[in-house]
């Protein structure tokens, strides 16, 4: 038999601990309620500064030094509530006021103070921004981390056969983890199915929709026969001024390779041609989402050969301010033609930095081939 481990109270002390009444009430106290936590650490907080200040106006300011409040503060702006965080501040100028009354105002100097209140309202936004969310901590920093992981194992594509390649770049604008731009994909036995979709804006403005779109995008593809149709009556049940979206939708048997395309108001899919060795560019069009209740979509169809490609992308590699989209669609194509003599598989990246240089927006490429 495993014996059990001794507790860390020896049961006569706890006896004699249970007996008085003030300590049960604090125990009972420090326990109470879901904000316990943040109660117990605006408590360690609020003593530990006072006896700072105790320390500094009678002990010596070199080892016990009123900067020392700017850390204090800065730990209570990500973990306390914005209540307990007034408090812990209060504490703060009472300590500050203490200093000077022993010491003289010369001991706190101005540049001090005006470090801690700007440490102060650095702190109070902090603590506004975690009670709008409901979070404590730095959970929700956490909460944004994951998010990003998930976007970012969605946007690979499933596993493809030996004789068939495939590349995507997603590049949000401003070097932020979140965008406008979002991939969704999946398959099922030999059809590969994929959605690149365009929220209305960029960075992280348009990242919150791009979050929420993708989740519903992700779970209508592959589960309804008309994926488009089906997103465009989605959007079209919410509210207005939610700005608009476009989506290109590629379905592809890997093993016939034949594909077909439907696109709603997003730019045109271009496919290399290994036999004429040319970059044509699909008919496929459609308004769109979410704009009129009924979406009526002109598919493009086809069949990959060996050596042929399609290569999808967002509107932000081919706009740029003062420029016309067509020539930015020459201008891809043309860029497009560097891949063929070097291969489709290291090209996809330099394509998508040479296409997005000199301006900032949010950019997606996917290049699908069959060797």
């Amino acid at each position: 038999m495993s014996s059990r481990p001794a507790p860390l109270i020896p049961p006569r002390l706890r006896a004699i601990l249970v007996r008085i009444p003030f300590l049960v009430r604090i125990v009972r106290f420090l326990r109470r309620g879901p904000l316990a936590r943040d109660r117990n650490l605006l408590i360690t907080l609020s003593v530990l500064t006072l006896l700072l200040g105790a320390l500094a106006a009678r002990v010596s300011t070199e080892w016990f030094s009123p900067s020392l409040f700017i850390l204090v503060t800065l730990v209570g702006g990500l973990q306390l509530r914005l209540r307990s965080l007034v408090v812990l501040i209060g504490a703060v100028a009472v300590a500050l006021a203490y200093i000077a009354v022993v010491l003289g105002v010369r001991s706190v100097g101005a540049g001090l103070l005006v470090t801690i209140g700007f440490t102060t309202v650095l702190a109070s936004l902090m603590a506004r921004t975690r009670g709008k969310l409901g979070v404590q901590g730095l959970r929700g920093d956490v909460m944004l981390l994951e998010l990003r992981d998930r976007l970012k194992r969605q946007g690979e594509l499933p596993q493809l056969p030996k004789d068939w390649g495939s590349r995507v770049v997603l590049k949000q604008a401003g070097g932020s983890s979140f965008g406008g731009d979002f991939l969704v994909s999946m398959r099922h036995g030999s059809i590969l199915e994929i959605a690149l979709v365009d929220v209305s804006g960029k960075g992280v403005d348009a990242g919150t929709r791009a979050l929420m779109l993708s989740g519903t995008f992700g779970g209508l593809l592959g589960s309804v026969d008309s994926f488009l149709p089906s997103c465009n009556a989605y959007l079209h049940r919410q509210p207005e001024g939610e700005g608009f979206v476009t989506a290109v939708h590629l379905r592809l048997d890997l093993s016939t390779g034949a594909y077909q395309i439907t696109s709603a108001g997003h730019p045109p899919v271009v496919k290399f041609d290994s036999g004429t060795g040319t970059w044509q560019v699909s008919a496929a069009k459609g308004v769109v989402l979410g704009v009129v209740p009924d979406l009526h979509c002109e598919p493009d169809s086809g069949v990959l050969r060996r050596g042929d490609a399609l290569m999808l992308y967002t509107d932000g590699l081919i706009e740029q301010p003062g420029r016309d989209i067509d020539s930015g669609l020459d201008r891809l194509l043309g860029e497009a033609e560097r891949l063929v003599p070097s291969g489709f598989h290291d090209g996809a990246r330099p394509l998508v930095n040479s296409m997005s240089a000199g301006h900032n927006d949010d950019c997606a490429l996917i290049l699908i081939w069959r060797p």
